[in-house]
């Protein structure tokens, strides 16, 4: 394999996991970001712990989804995460709440006119 192809392979399995991700987010209530991972959850416990005068971060996420290109099995009933770095998390908008038309369509806004 050459490094052509191997890079090609890589940007096939970005592309197809985006694709998964586009797919599943509308499942989820909440974006998770770590130095590490990237996840999708619908219930999201953060708690913040010291040991030894070091502050890290205790992350437990229920129904959840992994982006990691390497993993057959992204979906998972439960996922803790311990890291020393900080955890983004935000809660995603229902669909309803970002007032698009309930038949999906763009109407006249959307054709120029």
């Amino acid at each position: 394999m050459s490094a052509e192809d191997l890079e090609n392979y890589e940007t096939d399995m970005e592309l197809q996991l985006y694709r998964e991700y586009r797919d599943v987010i509308s499942l989820f209530s909440y974006v998770v970001e770590t130095e590490r991972r990237f996840y999708l959850a619908n219930h999201v416990d953060l708690q913040a712990r010291s040991a030894d005068g070091e502050v890290y971060f205790d992350l437990t996420l229920q129904d959840a989804w992994v982006w990691d290109v390497y993993r057959t099995a992204r979906f998972v009933k439960s996922v803790r995460v311990i890291t020393f770095k900080d955890v983004n998390v935000e809660e995603l908008p229902k669909v309803e709440d970002l007032g698009l038309p309930k038949d999906g369509g763009l109407g006249a806004a959307g054709l120029g006119g």
